[in-house]
């Protein structure tokens, strides 16, 4: 089902529907004057003139880009474009304009006012627009980013009255601070004051993207989703390689726009969801677009420039197009955890990205849905970071605070992935067969490593019986698991003076044997309680 949220400016009702979601990333429609964009979505960099716009404008749109956005700043200075900006670029689709901030972070100012900028953005039919913000760089001491806050804000509250009259354009915000995090946060909640603006920003983390501190970029998005309402889209502004993507749109980015397809391109750097690579090291393409399909490297290594620049760019935006279907695609399937361990794994900097987020899990468990209705796979296990999937964390916390206490035997019965469900599984017939009080005399519980511990009664409930893994599990696994076990225990002593714990092991789970001599250990420590602990092979 989908969740409706609408704002209203003046005349123009604008809608930003969210239709599916998964952790805190969200597929969204947002409504403009010139259509409807469906989130996540990236904004090509056009030239603000067009004589160095080496990909035409309908061949983006053919490639899947139905936005775009262009530099207002430079159309007014060296364009003097004075009438509607969809017909002078021949683009019918949405056009979202920036207002000369790269500039500024760029060459310190411009010479434009903020008023002006905005005053213009509207007269020429921007259908989104954003007022001239004072970047905050990465390496700014603090005072330097405070006064770019309080400027942006000033100038946000200079324009409040053009952004109320120009009805038919959405009006971004930029939220600066950058890397300091407390004045993030101070901007976000001082932002959210100026209800008038359409969309949040988060301002400046262009060089820190080049860079590839990916890790940094994360803070700097959750402290603004901590505090901007869900109802109001978030644009990261410079978010343009496929390795950021899936990472940035988790944790609730829903538009970005890049110039790197181009600039990529020029520098013959050709993009991949794995990075990028120098043309001239390639021998094969690991692609299957138009371009990858028609050329070798070679081939575009024999080419002039100028077309080998156009065959590259086209390249980048088929593989960025593709990366934000790949990510739509994890969040209607429910696998988006599963895609961000996947990609973590492509490079350092995805990596260190990934274990940033893994600190921040408290934002996706808010927003991630257990389960789907209109579609449910799987979960898959992959490694010990699937216990942070919310699905199975959720899952196996609400196992063990719903337990129920009957008796003062506590049995736990591995639950392996081969044989599904569990109260199904010829493990679990052979333990009842050899102990056919058991049921009467002990309350049953299936463990596993990453899923947890489950109750026989709960066993069929998602996930429990629909996911997929890996057979072998790391010691970090199996003490988390332990502990988890532990947990339970320390219920039932609450409620008992004297409990018994039956752990069933097997010769052909090897982790099950692991689990038990480590419980042996850890219950050796609890001297104070009565816990007394069986060990049965099956």
């Amino acid at each position: 089902m989908s969740t409706l949220r609408v704002s209203v400016v003046g005349d123009l009702k604008i809608v930003f529907e969210i239709r599916d979601s998964d952790l805190a990333g969200r597929i969204g429609r947002l409504k403009t004057r010139h259509g409807v964009l469906e989130t996540p979505f990236l904004f090509p960099v056009v030239d603000p003139s067009l004589r160095k716009q080496v990909v035409p404008l309908d061949k983006i749109r053919d490639i899947g880009f139905n936005g775009i956005i262009t530099n207002a700043y430079l159309l007014k200075k060296h364009v003097g474009l004075e009438s509607n900006i969809h017909q002078y670029l021949g683009f019918d689709g949405v056009i979202m304009t920036d207002s000369g901030a790269y500039q500024i972070l760029q060459y310190g100012t411009i010479d434009i006012e903020n008023r002006a900028i905005v005053e213009y953005q509207c007269r020429i039919g921007s259908d989104i627009g954003v007022i001239l913000d004072i970047p905050t760089r990465h390496d700014v001491t603090y005072e330097e980013a405070l006064t770019s806050v309080e400027e942006t804000l000033r100038r946000a509250e200079e324009v409040i009255d053009i952004v109320e009259e120009c009805k038919s354009t959405l009006w971004v915000l930029p939220i600066q601070g950058g890397t300091y995090l407390d004045l993030l946060s101070r901007a976000a909640r001082r932002a959210c004051d100026l209800g008038m603006y359409s969309i949040y920003a988060i301002g400046s983390p262009t060089t820190l993207l080049e860079r590839f501190e990916l890790d940094r970029i994360v803070d700097m998005i959750y402290t603004v989703k901590s505090i901007v309402p869900s109802a109001k889209p978030i644009h990261l502004f410079g978010a343009g390689h496929p390795l950021v993507i899936p990472f940035v749109v988790a944790l609730g980015v829903d538009l970005m726009d890049s110039a790197s397809y181009i600039l990529y391109a020029r520098d013959d750097r050709y993009m991949t969801w794995r990075g990028t690579y120098k043309l001239e090291d390639l021998e094969y393409f690991p692609c299957n677009c138009p371009v990858c399909s028609r050329y070798s490297p070679k081939d575009l290594m024999e080419m002039p420039k100028h077309e080998r620049v156009a065959k590259l760019a086209e390249h980048n935006l088929y593989v960025l197009i593709k990366e934000l279907r790949s990510v739509k695609q994890a969040i209607r399937e429910g696998r988006l955890w599963e895609y961000l361990e996947e990609r973590a794994h492509s490079h350092p900097s995805a990596m260190r990205a990934f274990q940033k987020i893994k600190k921040y899990v408290e934002l996706l468990y808010k927003h991630s849905p257990l389960s789907k209705s209109n579609i449910t796979r799987a979960v898959y296990i992959l490694s010990m970071d699937s216990v942070y999937n919310p699905k199975i964390m959720l899952a196996r916390r609400r196992s063990i605070d719903r337990a129920v206490i009957k008796n003062k035997c506590i049995a736990l019965i591995p639950l392996v992935p081969w044989d599904k469900p569990a109260y199904e599984s010829q493990l679990y017939k052979r333990v009842l067969t050899c102990n056919r009080d058991l049921e009467n005399r002990c309350d049953v519980y299936f463990y596993m490593p990453i899923l947890g511990v489950v109750s026989v009664y709960l066993s069929e409930r998602y996930p429990f019986s629909q996911f997929e893994s890996v057979y072998d599990f790391d010691d970090r696994s199996i003490e988390d698991l332990c502990l988890l076990i532990i947990e339970l225990v320390l219920r039932y002593t609450t409620l008992y003076d004297t409990i018994k714990l039956r752990m069933f092991i097997s010769e052909g789970i090897p982790w099950s044997i692991k689990v038990a001599k480590l419980m042996l250990s850890k219950i050796y420590t609890l001297s104070d309680l009565k816990i007394d602990v069986e060990i049965e092979s099956i």
